[in-house]
């Protein structure tokens, strides 16, 4: 009997097409499994938790793991294994979109290990799969018995021609003023990802909305899919540890009024060590009660509750933050350029207790970022990496490049890579390099802002100044805080981290994570407005230190002249094997790139080395002009005449009728093979054919020196 596999699927039209939701079909062993159809683009979503929770752990153990295999767009992988490697940058980013958009709906207190496997089956170069992994990676836990509160549908918004677009495909991105990714549920927002050409606040607002309402349909048919399946499954059972009601009335007792205190050290590190030190006193002074004894995990979950309840209480009801600050006022600014001597440009940017060192490196088009994608291979020539070693916060650890770290330098990336000059006015390829040297808060706008430094200083013509700043929401009740530039701290212990990044003139670049719901569209204007008036505030104290890039780039960075020769001459310029343009390298210690259209960039940093390429490039590529004359050289003689190379590659014929005034019986008479020769161009047909005549040369040689003045030759 044949094996009959049916699934169940519910569909909802969402930006011209058809998106379609299906589970119950494959990977049934699994705890939950969807695929999501997009036009051509497929992908599958698993989800499994281990069976028992995992014992002495102090965070939630999820993880979210994203595959782009290259058959899904027909391509084989073009490394020596032919297998896809470690992930790249695009899935490593497209996995954190669905980490940070699912993890605060996880239940408190839940710590079986969760894992989330995503895997593009198809693609077919339009649609982008990443926001189908997010809403599939939903629609899966909705089909499991993994406690879970709600779901949460991905959506991409563009703007083309002014007008909002949901899940736009590649053309439409093209065309786009605007790409924000977002992970929302019915109730509100919880995750944002995007960039914009300098946008109004007022704009990002209007997209957002849009995308939320484009958001609630796709939940709708996870719904309808949950109810085809046969309803939402009795999640499986556990049991949240919750201290002991007498212990967290003691520690409460004891050390609010201590803990409060202790948030009004300005110092992070004091603060941290008081903060320390109190925790070990209350687990001495509650334990030595008899009623309470062996309770020191009761005492540190509610010393960590006590936290979280008196700096909120402080934000909110007293309207002050950590150390006294107000809720709109940035922290001191220190801004500094030029500060290594050999980097092409250095900034050093620093901000209360967050310091990044941030370099641009100008490179030539060999310096270029190879990508390999499911849209095949390209090329990057702008680059920001982002590096946050441990001794930024105090710490010893393994130095690695996580998750975070590729977050955060994808985002300073974007942000910058608004105001970038085109790349048909500037042909350089740059790398920003940010190192964080300290931080409390909001490294990565630091790098935002250290990196436009950074880039004046070492010359770059971008568009604008850009500055990044992080806002923080503490809502308790109808009672909201908006915090401008929170500390690590506030990102912690509050409800919102929201990194705005722009010029004065609009929003490049945002992120945005939100753990609650009631976020409103008022509270969103709010957090923007008060985002910009941090942002200018940051961008005049940058204009203290460099106001505009600098008119020269440093002397140590490479020179690129470009020039642009006849289409048909390249393959001279090049010659067999690349023979020709090696040659030309070697003897002039230059970079030389040279595009499909003819235009050749030399790059050098010596002009000396920069202008002798050129020459010798135009050597090569010189077109014969009709009236010109020329020295040539004889490459084969015939009866009828003999073949003059005027220029690299180039003969004409030198007709025996042309070799002199007087009648010359044979060529060999007048010239012979190897021998330099002045002849001018008569003319030249369509078809290229050269026609040359050594009589006029030498007629319009002697009577341009009867006349004083010197013949015109090659």
């Amino acid at each position: 009997m044949a094996l009959k596999l049916e699934a169940k699927s519910a569909s909802v039209e969402l930006g011209g097409k058809t998106l379609t939701i299906e589970s119950g079909k494959i990977a049934k062993q699994a705890d939950g499994s969807a695929v999501v159809r997009y036009g051509d683009t497929v992908v599958l979503v698993t989800v499994v938790a281990a069976k028992e929770k995992r014992e002495g752990l102090d965070f939630f153990p999820l993880t979210v793991e994203y595959q782009e295999k290259l058959y899904a767009a027909g391509s084989i992988p073009g490394s020596f294994f032919r297998r896809e490697g470690r992930p790249t940058e695009k899935e490593t980013l497209s996995a954190r979109i669905i980490d940070r958009s699912l993890r605060p709906l996880f239940p408190e207190g839940f710590l079986n290990e969760i894992q989330i496997i995503a895997t593009v089956l198809s693609m077919d170069g339009e649609n982008e799969p990443d926001v189908l992994a997010l809403t599939a990676a939903s629609a899966a836990l909705a089909t499991s018995d993994i406690p879970f509160h709600g779901m949460v549908a991905g959506v991409r918004i563009g703007r083309v021609d002014g007008e909002l677009v949901a899940n736009p495909t590649a053309a439409q991105r093209a065309k786009s003023d605007l790409d924000l990714v977002i992970g929302a549920s019915e109730e509100a927002i919880a995750m944002v990802e995007g960039g914009a050409q300098e946008l109004p606040e007022s704009a990002i607002v209007e997209a957002l909305l849009f995308g939320h309402a484009e958001a609630k349909k796709v939940i709708a048919a996870q719904k309808e899919l949950v109810e085809k399946l046969g309803g939402k499954k009795e999640p499986r059972a556990f049991q949240p540890f919750v201290p002991d009601a007498g212990v967290k009335a003691k520690v409460f007792e004891l050390g609010r009024g201590k803990v409060r205190a202790a948030f009004d050290v300005a110092d992070k590190q004091e603060r941290y060590r008081t903060l320390k030190a109190l925790g070990k006193e209350l687990i001495e002074a509650v334990v030595a009660d008899p009623a309470f004894e062996g309770k020191e995990k009761d005492v540190k979950a509610a010393y960590e509750e006590l936290k979280y309840v008196a700096m909120r209480e402080m934000i909110v009801h007293e309207k002050v933050r950590i150390a006294g600050r107000p809720h709109t006022v940035v922290r001191d600014i220190a801004c500094e350029v030029g500060v290594l001597p050999r980097p092409h440009g250095s900034a050093l940017f620093t901000r209360g207790e967050t310091q990044a060192l941030v370099t641009t490196t100008l490179g030539t088009s060999e310096d270029e970022q190879r990508v390999e994608s499911l849209y095949g291979q390209n090329f990057k020539k702008f680059m920001l990496h982002y590096n946050f070693p441990p001794y930024s916060v105090g710490e010893t650890k393994r130095i690695a490049t996580g998750r975070r770290e590729v977050g955060h330098g994808a985002l300073a990336e974007r942000a910058l890579r608004q105001v970038m000059p085109p790349e048909t006015d500037f042909q350089y390829t740059v790398r920003i390099v940010s190192e964080i040297l300290e931080s409390n808060g909001s490294s990565s706008m630091a790098t935002v802002c250290g990196g436009c430094l950074s880039l004046m200083d070492a010359g770059v013509k971008i568009k604008a100044p850009v500055a990044g700043i992080a806002m923080g929401l503490i809502k308790e009740g109808e009672d909201v805080a908006i915090l401008t530039d929170i500390l690590g701290d506030e990102d912690h212990l509050g409800d919102m981290d929201f990194k705005v990044c722009g010029t004065r003139d609009g929003v490049t670049a945002l992120q945005m994570d939100i753990k609650i719901t009631g976020v409103t569209k008022e509270i969103l204007e709010r957090a923007l407005e008060q985002a910009k008036e941090g942002r200018l505030h940051i961008l005049g104290k940058m204009a203290e230190a460099i106001a505009e890039p600098r008119a020269e780039i440093s002397p140590y960075a490479p020179r690129i002249t470009s020039i642009r020769i006849s289409q048909n001459k390249i393959r001279d310029v090049i010659g067999p094997g690349g023979k020709v343009i090696k040659d030309i390298v070697a003897r002039t210690n230059t970079k030389i790139d040279i595009t499909d259209d003819g235009v050749v960039n030399i790059a050098s940093a010596n002009q000396e080395q920069v202008d002798n390429a050129i020459s010798m490039i135009k050597a090569l590529t010189q077109e014969p002009e009709v009236g010109k004359i020329y020295l040539g050289t004889v490459r084969k003689v015939t009866d009828f005449g003999a073949f003059v190379e005027i220029l690299p590659g180039t003969d004409g014929l030198l007709h025996v009728s042309e070799l002199s005034e007087k009648r010359v019986k044979q060529v060999t008479d007048v010239v012979h093979e190897g021998e330099e020769v002045l002849v001018k161009v008569l003319s030249i047909d369509r078809t290229g054919k050269i026609r040359l005549s050594r009589k006029e040369a030498l007629a319009e040689k002697t009577a341009q020196a009867t006349a004083g003045a010197p013949a015109a030759t090659n």
